[in-house]
């Protein structure tokens, strides 16, 4: 059916609702069909409706596993005490309570452009600040670990800045010079392999640089002293569907009392 024909038929519906009230119902119905079908015709392509997929996201969700196990979600309704605090990368591909399977209340949660801890800075990093503030000193979280991921297209903007530091964005160049140390000491390391290989190298060097960052968190520290607090790195190879876990040495030793 043409274009034509659709607007047509729609009109021609239109016209029906306002005369015959007791059809507006079906032609309502009729009307949003064809809409459809002329939006997939003129896209060349099957139409997807956002919101259609998040009310049937939630719709499974809700029958398959909130109706399924009210225990549990009865007592996060009480409140939550995770025993992670978890930084991933916000790459559509690499959602970490998918990929650890973690459960409801299992782990707090900070996803941003390769999943970067930056410094302690009280204004310039407040939000992250605030998110590993909140875990450590209210949430009592027993573990750190700092997720990167193969691919990354964040690191790849990290690897890629011109020498002369120059940007061409306004946001994503400025954050990823977070983990510069990561990109210098992959630079100097690996000079014989492809950019490809630097930038996998990368992607776990800049996870040691935001387990150094965690420290500069004066709460983080002293809980990592105190033995309250373990802080891990890990890489997620979602090619080869490769899990890497490990820790660092960060030779520690307690302030003196004065």
């Amino acid at each position: 059916m043409a274009e034509a024909s659709y607007e047509e038929a729609i009109a021609g519906l239109k016209k029906l609702l306002s005369e015959k009230a007791e059809f507006q119902e079906t032609a309502a119905a009729k009307i949003r069909q064809i809409t459809a079908e002329l939006v997939a015709i003129t896209a060349g392509s099957t139409h997807f409706d956002p919101v259609d997929r998040i009310r049937t996201g939630f719709t499974h969700f809700k029958k398959s596993k909130f109706e399924t196990d009210p225990e549990l979600y009865g007592q996060l309704a009480k409140g939550q005490s995770p025993k992670f605090l978890v930084f991933a990368c916000s790459d559509s591909r690499v959602c970490p309570s998918h990929i650890l399977n973690f459960q409801p209340g299992e782990a707090f949660v900070v996803r941003n452009i390769a999943n970067m801890v930056p410094p302690f800075d009280k204004t310039k990093y407040s939000g992250v600040g605030a998110a590993i503030e909140y875990a450590v000193l209210h949430l009592k979280v027993e573990n750190i670990v700092v997720i990167s991921h193969s691919c990354c297209g964040g690191i790849k903007g990290l690897m890629s800045i011109p020498e002369d530091g120059t940007n061409s964005s306004d946001f994503i160049e400025n954050w990823v010079k977070i983990c510069t140390r990561a990109k210098t000491k992959t630079q100097s390391n690996c000079k014989d392999l492809s950019f490809e290989e630097k930038c996998t190298n990368c992607e776990r060097e800049a996870v040691n640089v935001s387990l150094g960052n965690l420290l500069s968190y004066p709460f983080v520290r002293e809980s990592v002293v105190n033995n309250q607090l373990f802080v891990r790195g890990a890489h997620y190879d979602f090619v080869s569907g490769a899990f890497e876990l490990w820790n660092l040495d960060f030779k520690l030793t307690p302030s003196l009392a004065v």
